[in-house]
């Protein structure tokens, strides 16, 4: 057994404690699917502007099949006291990843819940659904607050 001093067992324990902030600092997160959209303050509620977002990779479910189908989500809206929080956004469109919905369906669901959320000015979502059986779907849904 070796003797440590004071100060030796203290810098010992200072770079225990380090490397368990450096562990916990970069260990993984977890971040799951959520339908729980989250808002911030309009930092500009008198200027009407518009906000677009393009989402690329959404997924759902066919109704039918349940084969998965992919789109891309446009939304573009005029917010006005609330602005929706992008990783809410994302984690928001991810929950649809197995769920079963018709293009038309989950389309006019998000622009629901995004219009219930935000309550903007007018909001327009549009669902671009990749080919299934030679077949491309636009959706467009548009709401004037």
């Amino acid at each position: 057994m070796v003797a440590m001093t004071i100060v030796e067992q203290a810098a010992g324990k200072r770079q225990r404690a380090g490397a368990d902030r450096r562990e916990s600092r970069y260990a993984p997160r977890v971040t799951r699917p959520s339908k729980q959209l989250e808002t911030f303050a309009n930092p500009r509620p008198g200027r009407e502007y518009h906000i677009s977002f393009e989402c690329p990779e959404f997924t759902c479910l066919c109704p039918m099949t349940g084969q998965p189908d992919f789109a891309t989500i446009l939304i573009d809206y005029v917010p006005d006291q609330l602005c929706v929080e992008l990783k809410s956004l994302k984690l928001y469109l991810w929950s649809y990843r197995d769920e079963g919905a018709f293009h038309e369906a989950v389309t006019n669901r998000i622009c629901d819940d995004l219009v219930a959320t935000t309550h903007p000015r007018s909001i327009t979502v549009t669902g671009k659904f990749w080919v299934r059986g030679g077949i491309t779907t636009t959706v467009t849904v548009t709401h004037a607050g």
